[in-house]
């Protein structure tokens, strides 16, 4: 029986100007759940350089002055797909260039919206940082 061990995922937090955040609308591996820019760590990657990986290929942005705001666990996605990921979560101070749609087999569409007015149905990590992010807690157990 193979071991199983936790996956270290990345997920980035961007805003604009006016201080809606960027989410993505999935299709694969969850279909029909937003999400934030991000994905997994590749073996012997920079946490901060696999999120700015991350968020090019996804988005085409450029990413930087990155900011720890949370570090969260995924439990959904362990029922769902039977894989444990601890998922570090950061903001973007800055970004430069628009959202793009650079992998249409996994996304559907990229779209701002308000912390005050997020869609319901969201990626666990997505809503776990976005919680940890509004209250100022970078890991509530």
């Amino acid at each position: 029986m193979e071991k199983k061990y936790p996956r270290v995922g990345v997920g980035v937090m961007i805003q604009n100007e006016k201080g809606e955040v960027l989410m993505g609308l999935r299709l694969a591996p969850i279909p029909d759940e937003w999400c934030f820019p991000g994905g997994s760590l590749e073996f012997g990657e920079n946490i901060e350089k696999a999120t700015i990986r991350e968020a090019e290929e996804e988005t085409g942005l450029k990413v930087s002055n990155l900011e720890l705001i949370a570090v969260v666990e995924e439990k959904r996605y362990i029922i769902i797909n039977n894989k444990h990921y601890i998922v570090i979560g950061f903001r973007a101070g800055k970004y430069s260039g628009e959202p793009r749609l650079m992998e249409p087999d996994k996304f559907r569409e990229w779209k701002w919206f308000s912390l005050d007015n997020l869609p319901d149905k969201m990626l666990e990590a997505t809503e776990l940082i976005i919680k940890n992010y509004k209250a100022g807690k970078i890991y509530q157990g």
